[in-house]
């Protein structure tokens, strides 16, 4: 072997030990990447695992030091003497009085009708206001448009008095109009509809006007399919916190037979159960089963929740 062969041979050795050396830290970067991860998601999903096992777990054990990881005995009892405990109660919505159920499964009608409603005049204000503040110029459009922005810095709390004073002077108290009205619009949903609209080219606007549409027909037919992506999200966004609304509801509705399912789970936990923790996480666990069946159907669009509105216009 001559010198220069035996030179290009210790180069490729070289070459190809530094590729394998490089290749084994990426793979160890890569597993303890994945390790982290792994053990991140096992941290925070715990709650939610214990959540189910304390539903499942007999109502003697719930408190049993030290606790079951493993529920040894699991048993639905705690879900049915929910549903037989809550009582019956009366669908008051659309005046349907002569339709009565179990008050479990009546507070799941009424969150459900009250998230769709709400959702559904969310995406209809919000994108109203969005395509206004974004195609259309009127005197003082940027000062309204900050000002909606400035009502973020308002907590919720603060306006908790006043809204319940208005809803108590149009006597809306203990009625489903009442909580929905302060709800028909909000800042974010404008705020996201605005940043996407306006992202939009204007020529597609001037082009279906020179076709004789009007103004609800240039927004009906041109801007809604193409916002689409962004009312979806809102849409969503709306949805799960309308599912999991507890301080207005309480505050709004009295009759135990208009409860929402977060309203009427407390009920029962300050009147009746007591501290027994199989029967509160019960009902947790099934109001939280309908919003984790939504998350992973709409996944990918709470993910591009995260980009929708932080297009620069």
């Amino acid at each position: 072997m001559t010198a220069k062969q035996v030179t290009q041979t210790t180069a490729g050795a070289a070459v190809s030990q530094s590729y394998r050396l490089q290749r084994i830290q990426q793979l160890t970067g890569r597993a303890l990447v994945m390790i982290f991860l792994i053990l991140a998601a096992a941290v925070s999903l715990f709650p939610l695992y214990w959540l189910f096992v304390t539903a499942i777990t007999p109502a003697t054990a719930t408190v049993k030091l030290p606790p079951e990881i493993i529920p040894s005995n699991p048993t639905l009892d705690n879900i049915t003497n929910l549903i037989q405990l809550s009582g019956r109660g009366k669908l008051r919505v659309l005046n349907l009085e002569n339709i009565q159920m179990s008050r479990m499964l009546l507070w799941f009608v009424n969150t459900l009708l009250l998230a769709l409603i709400s959702t559904a005049l969310h995406v209809l204000f919000d994108t109203m206001a969005g395509y206004a503040f974004a195609k259309r110029r009127f005197p003082g459009s940027s000062l309204f448009f900050w000002m909606i922005l400035a009502a973020l810095m308002i907590p919720g709390q603060v306006t908790l008095v006043p809204l319940y004073l208005m809803i108590t002077q149009m006597k809306l108290v203990n009625t489903f109009l009442g909580v929905l009205a302060p709800g028909l619009a909000d800042v974010i949903g404008i705020f996201l509809l605005k940043q996407y609209i306006q992202t939009m080219p204007s020529e597609l606007e001037e082009a279906a006007r020179m076709d004789g549409a009007s103004e609800w027909q240039t927004f009906l037919s041109v801007i809604v399919p193409l916002a689409a992506p962004a009312m979806a999200v809102t849409a969503i966004f709306s949805f799960q916190r309308y599912w999991n609304a507890f301080l207005w509801p309480l505050v709004v509705l009295q009759n135990p037979d208009l409860f929402t399912l977060q309203v009427g789970l407390s009920y029962l936990y300050n009147s009746e159960f007591g501290t027994n923790y199989g029967l509160l996480m019960s009902g947790a666990a099934l109001a939280s089963i309908p919003m984790i069946i939504f998350f992973f159907m709409f996944q990918r669009y709470f993910m591009q929740g995260l980009r929708v509105g932080a297009v620069k216009g």
